[in-house]
């Protein structure tokens, strides 16, 4: 079984070995079994907390460079206008605490990506988005305070001082 346990920087890649899809759920977790996309046995052990992200690499305990693909699976896409239309719906889905992904498409309009769920869906609607069901790839915001490769703490310089 190939050991995947330590978590890579781009800078530290020089060839990928395989690849390995998973869904959001399963990107969740430190400690997975699953079959990488050449049918190779994989385990993660991994620290808890950090989501695998679209692109992440791993390092197998020999050695070997895996890449995160995130899968297709079921999700909802809310179309809307770009600017504060947009920003209108993705505060009030954010408001209930849902993982969002959020792009926007080569016309310029803005869109924001969910699981499923009927009271999420009658709002977005309610907001003025036109919903599209299908699978595709769900790879949410990390958000502000777990972003990938950084922790929870607040400390920088810019030139000025200020308490938190």
């Amino acid at each position: 079984m190939l050991e995947l346990t330590e978590r890579l920087d781009l800078a530290d890649i020089s060839e990928v070995f395989d690849t390995l899809t998973l869904p959001y759920e399963q990107r969740q977790r430190g400690r997975l079994r699953a079959a990488t996309d050449a049918g190779r046995d994989a385990g993660l052990f991994l620290d808890r907390g950090p989501v695998l992200r679209e692109g992440q690499y791993l390092r197998a305990a020999t050695g070997e460079v895996v890449r995160i693909q995130a899968a297709d699976e079921p999700v909802v896409t809310a179309h809307v206008t770009a600017g504060l239309p947009l920003a209108r719906l993705c505060y009030h889905l954010g408001n209930r605490h849902v993982s969002l992904a959020i792009g926007e498409a080569n016309n310029g309009e803005g869109w924001v990506r969910f699981p499923p769920d009927h009271v999420l869906e009658e709002l977005a609607e309610r907001l003025g988005a036109r919903l599209e069901h299908h699978e595709a790839p769900f790879d949410p915001e990390p958000g502000a305070y777990n972003q990938a490769g950084h922790h929870q703490g607040h400390a920088h310089d810019h030139g000025h001082h200020h308490a938190h």
